[in-house]
């Protein structure tokens, strides 16, 4: 059984630490996000695309696709593949994509530590506001944004008749 505190105003302390989420972009074409790192390391532990894919709740094709942006990113491959067949295929990370994955998780760690060492008094407004209730402005959103933009919305697509 775990046991959490909760604060004099019925909050959970947890709650009030900020997350930090990660992509990291190597140039132009090249980025490495959460999901291309969780699927590196499924691929790992499962030793298959597919398998990994199935793990993850995602199409083969997407997996596929992430994995091969990868190994395409870079002048080195992340992940070697081998064809199915009697013995079965399989996917294994190289010595690059094991680095690749340790380094955006070490980065990612301290990163975190980092915002919860000077956010967390931030974080405790944040959530007193999402407590009342309140939403995102409509300001922000992208269909407002677009509205307010000079330039006329992309005219719509028609179904070509039948």
């Amino acid at each position: 059984m775990t046991l959490r505190t909760v604060a004099q105003d019925g909050r959970d302390p947890a709650a009030r630490s900020p997350t930090v989420r990660l992509r990291i972009d190597f140039g132009g074409r090249c980025s490495v996000g959460i999901g291309k790192i969780e699927l590196l390391e499924t691929i790992a532990r499962t030793g298959s695309l597919s398998r990994a894919a199935r793990a993850m709740r995602m199409s083969y094709r997407r997996a596929w696709l992430l994995l091969e942006d990868l190994n395409t990113s870079f002048d080195r491959r992340v992940a070697t593949t081998t064809t199915g067949g009697r013995g079965g295929g399989g996917a294994e990370l190289t010595e690059f994509g094991g680095s690749l994955v340790v380094a955006y998780r070490d980065l990612e760690a301290r990163l975190g530590r980092l915002a919860a060492a000077r956010l967390r008094d931030l974080g405790a407004h944040a959530n007193a506001a999402q407590a009342r209730g309140a939403l995102r402005p409509p300001s922000l959103s992208r269909r407002s944004a677009h509205a307010r933009s000079r330039e006329p919305a992309p005219p719509r697509r028609r179904a070509a008749p039948r």
